[in-house]
């Protein structure tokens, strides 16, 4: 699942480079497309926080995965301890 999500993070990051990049753009370069400068810094900003966010997601599911795993782990070993002194 955190593999995932920084895979967006990833691609939302590089759209937001190329959308910074689209600023040093000369207008006559890009025809049909917005020329305005302040658009595509607002849409570059817009998807490096969705990046971030994603990526911080991602943390934070991979974090939980951890000691989920980790819980059930000591689960075993405890339940493997009290039958050891059952018998």
């Amino acid at each position: 699942m955190s593999r995932n999500l920084y895979i967006l993070a990833a691609t939302l990051a590089f759209f937001a480079l190329i959308s910074a990049g689209m600023t040093l753009v000369p207008s006559s370069f890009q025809p049909g497309l917005p020329a305005n400068g302040t658009l595509w810094r607002t849409v570059a900003l817009l998807l490096l926080l969705a990046a971030l966010a994603s990526a911080l997601i991602g943390v934070m599911s991979n974090l939980f995965e951890q000691v989920g795993r980790r819980s059930q782990g000591e689960r075993g070993t405890a339940q493997r301890k009290h039958r050891g002194q059952r018998h």
